[in-house]
């Protein structure tokens, strides 16, 4: 059986060739994820970054287990919440602390000449956002941020979907309390 190698025309294996897709299937969801990875994790960007590190590590290693006719973008979002809650959970063990969505230094604030108004904006937005519970935030990033369906949501975070829409409901209303 020959090796496999390139081909006189230059194109890589078939083996190669699939993997280079599937990250390429991926890499399209990456921005995505790091805003979900972000917010969940309280604006903390070097964990976050680590987070969907691990969830696209996961998501690579166990492709050939994933539905080919399922959703891809509700299946890596899936993997990364149950990554963060069990990361989560580890952390409740050892007796560790996140860092608070409020506790974001100055740098990470958007900067534009003249946007102190939507600077203002997106601060209060973060503060609002560190005061919702962790259901509510999880809901509500995925529907009002991530743009999936009630249906999607429910099946990346495992609840009913008249749970999603009432933690979506419960933290729109927090959200314009505050």
């Amino acid at each position: 059986m020959p090796a496999l190698r390139h081909t006189a025309s230059g194109c890589a294996p078939p083996a190669r060739k699939a993997a280079r897709d599937d990250t390429e299937l991926l890499e399209e969801h990456i921005p995505g994820l790091r805003r979900f990875a972000r917010a969940l994790l309280h604006g903390d960007r070097e964990a976050a970054d680590d987070l969907v590190q691990d969830s696209l590590e996961r998501a690579l290693s166990r492709w050939q287990q994933r539905r080919r006719d399922g959703d891809l973008r509700g299946w890596i979002y899936t993997i990364l919440y149950h990554r963060f809650i069990t990361d989560r959970y580890r952390l409740r063990r050892r007796g560790g602390e996140n860092k608070s969505l409020s506790d974001i230094q100055e740098a990470d604030q958007p900067s534009a000449e003249g946007g102190q108004d939507e600077a203002l904006a997106h601060r209060d937005l973060v503060r609002g956002l560190a005061t919702l519970p962790e259901e509510q935030r999880a809901v509500l990033l995925l529907v009002g941020v991530e743009d999936f369906s009630y249906e999607q949501a429910a099946r990346i975070l495992e609840l009913p979907i008249g749970t999603v829409m009432s933690r979506l409901s419960r933290g729109r209303e927090r959200l314009r309390d505050t």
